[in-house]
């Protein structure tokens, strides 16, 4: 808000629900509208492994043509409650592109600078997430979905997806009240 002006992103940006013509594949990502609570394990930004807790926002944007999430981590403290720095807050927003048969999707996380692509398809009852650029290659995967939980399982590859490394899981509950 500035100069007593009210906020217009927001209602510029949210949806109620899907628009009529979000592409019948969008939906898959519409089962995650709500909240949901995080529980992250990786690896801390001074390369010792790491375990973080965060919220998961997931909605509907630009007039129900795309869903966008807001990803918040922190990471949990040491045994002797020093604090670690590192985490993430970033977002996604993602559209069905039926000339594709496809999920085109962009991550953009400030805190680390990282802005990445993805081409996302369903695989099985879950989707993957293949980053379109730099190195090394990522793979992001939805997996073990179900109306109340998921598991997130983030992956990278340094030889072109030939072999993958793990590289941070995260287990989501969704928030009592928040079903999409």
């Amino acid at each position: 808000m500035t100069d007593g002006a009210p906020d217009r992103l927001g209602p510029a940006l949210l949806a109620a629900g899907p628009g009529e013509d979000h592409g019948d594949g969008s939906g898959f990502f519409g089962q995650f509208i709500g909240e949901w609570d995080i529980a992250w394990e990786g690896v801390g930004d001074d390369g010792r492994p790491a375990t973080g807790h965060g919220l998961l926002t997931f909605g509907w944007v630009l007039g129900g043509r795309a869903v966008q999430d807001v990803w918040v981590v922190e990471l949990d403290p040491d045994a002797d409650g020093t604090p670690r720095s590192g985490g993430f807050h970033g977002t996604t927003v993602r559209f069905y592109d039926p000339a594709m048969a496809a999920f085109r999707s962009t991550w953009i996380e400030p805190y680390h600078a990282r802005v990445r692509r993805f081409i996302g398809r369903l695989d099985g009852s879950g989707i993957v997430l293949l980053s379109d650029e730099d190195d090394p290659q990522l793979r992001w995967r939805f997996t073990d979905v179900a109306p109340d939980s998921f598991l997130w399982i983030g992956e990278l590859s340094r030889d072109g997806g030939v072999s993958w490394q793990h590289d941070e899981t995260m287990r989501l509950t969704r928030r009592s009240g928040g079903s999409g």
